[in-house]
């Protein structure tokens, strides 16, 4: 059979999805043909039964809808993946889509910049019409979590039936480095002489890192700690929030920070703080428990399905809990040990094959 995969997005966490769904697909299935559309050739070591087919459609972009359906009737395929809602509204191939999340009915000012452009204006117009037609349209639908299931039945009315769970996998490069003169540098390079809270992502509104501030402003008299926030620092809200509770030899902003930086920091964290309103899933506090860091989190959306019982939550609109909640795991040395214990077993549950494995099941239920 021939399946086609749309592999336009090649960076940010669908881009990891894409790579790691493609890599594995290989090595589980030689029967099946696949066709990877790119933006981009060469992104994908050419195997006997994959090949790659360049689109240029970027999303939300005439050549979408336009080209895009044109090219893959032209395949002839069997069944299309689009791993993005993202999907030509004229395609009337049989298809399943994956929906990581719905975060922009919830937080619809993640589509613009602080001018609204545009362009953002008319994504933000594109959106609704995108998503509503390829959940409808789509033979089967595969949500990263419960949580995005949920989502789907209560504000796009999609039939639960329709609606498969396939969690995301864990990389392996995420682990504890044993190597303590590689972590030693790392210490130095960012100037962490004392322990330290870690965040990492990126600095949206609903990542909710106000509140944490604020939060970790109750504790610095209670905790000697740093706090460290890695990501773009395109929100400048907060940077003035820390100027404002006078922080600012507290809290070091690190930017976007290499891989390998990124693997020392999560081994060296004390804690890893994940105060996210929203999330479709949420690798990273997966990520700091194989690096045998433990984790302090949001009780809500599929934040507690992910991590289960191995982190230690905090309702993340109430300051007083996240502060309460932090400062308990930054002092009691028996409930850290005891999440880096069960939180090392909890990542074992999460691999790209076996999403691999999940998702090549529910094709072949539709071929």
């Amino acid at each position: 059979m021939k399946i086609g995969i749309d592999c336009r997005i090649d960076s940010t966490g669908i881009g990891r999805y894409n790579r790691e769904l493609v890599q594995n697909l290989g090595k589980l299935d030689s029967e099946n043909e696949y066709i990877l559309f790119v933006n981009e050739l060469g992104i994908f070591e050419a195997r006997e039964n994959i090949r790659e087919v360049l689109v240029g459609a970027e999303h939300y972009s005439f050549a979408e809808q336009i080209k895009f359906p044109r090219i893959l009737k032209e395949e002839k395929l069997d069944l299309m993946h689009f791993t993005h809602f993202n999907a030509p509204l004229l395609y009337r191939g049989k298809s399943v889509v994956t929906i990581h999340d719905l975060i922009l009915n919830f937080y619809p000012n993640k589509f613009y910049n602080r001018k609204r452009s545009l362009k953002s204006r008319f994504n933000e117009f594109c959106y609704k019409f995108v998503i509503e037609g390829i959940t409808k349209r789509s033979k089967k639908i595969i949500a990263v979590s419960e949580n995005t299931k949920k989502d789907l039945v209560d504000i796009l009315g999609i039939h639960p039936e329709k609606i498969t769970v396939v969690h995301n996998g864990l990389s392996e490069k995420f682990h504890v480095i044993e190597d303590q003169k590689l972590l030693e540098e790392t210490r130095e390079k960012y100037g962490l002489d004392k322990p330290f809270l870690l965040y990492t992502g990126v600095w949206r509104s609903h990542k909710n890192l106000l509140r944490l501030l604020e939060a970790f402003g109750h504790l610095q008299d209670k905790i000697d700690h740093y706090l460290i926030l890695t990501g773009k620092p395109d929100y400048p809200e907060i940077t003035d929030k820390i100027e404002e509770l006078k922080l600012e030899k507290r809290i070091k902003t690190v930017g976007a920070v290499p891989e390998e930086d990124l693997l020392a920091l999560y081994n060296l964290a004390e804690t890893y703080v994940f105060p996210s309103l929203y999330e479709g899933f949420g690798l990273p506090p997966l990520e700091a428990m194989s690096c045998g860091t433990p984790v302090v989190a949001s009780n809500i959306t599929s934040i507690p399905e992910v991590c289960s019982e191995n982190a230690l939550y905090f309702d993340p609109k109430n300051v007083e809990d996240m502060a309460e909640k932090i400062h308990r795991i930054c002092t009691d040395q028996n409930l850290r040990e005891k999440l880096v214990e069960s939180g090392l077993k909890h990542v074992k549950n999460f691999s790209w094959k076996k999403m691999a494995e999940e998702t090549l099941r529910v094709y072949k239920s539709l071929l």
